[in-house]
């Protein structure tokens, strides 16, 4: 049994664990099926905002991909939920992140 799919059966029992989702977006990228990793990052900031991490592997994960505004968007909105918990450390990460992608191509 493959990683992934140990992280797919775990998540049958307990498809709200933010921790196992975010595990499944890595080894779907990983695995390079982007659509299907970025699909399980978005799901995780639509659900859970407050994961943070989520925000920064997607911006990190889409300008790896050269779909850098996405990934700009991405990065905003981690910083405002990260500075809206007080999270100065990965508010910081992530800013530095997105200053290193520029600030044309909005």
């Amino acid at each position: 049994m493959t990683r992934r799919q140990k992280i797919e059966a775990m998540l049958a029992d307990d498809p709200g664990d933010t921790f196992l989702r975010y595990g499944l977006a890595m080894e779907l990228e990983k695995e390079k099926d982007h659509e299907a990793s970025l699909a399980q990052l978005r799901g995780l900031m639509s659900d859970h905002p407050a994961y943070v991490p989520a925000f920064f592997r997607a911006g990190q994960q889409l300008a790896s991909i050269d779909r850098v505004s996405e990934a700009r968007t991405a990065l905003r909105n981690g910083i405002e939920h990260a500075r809206s918990q007080g999270d100065a450390h990965a508010a910081g990460e992530m800013a530095e992140f997105l200053a290193s992608l520029g600030a044309l191509g909005e």
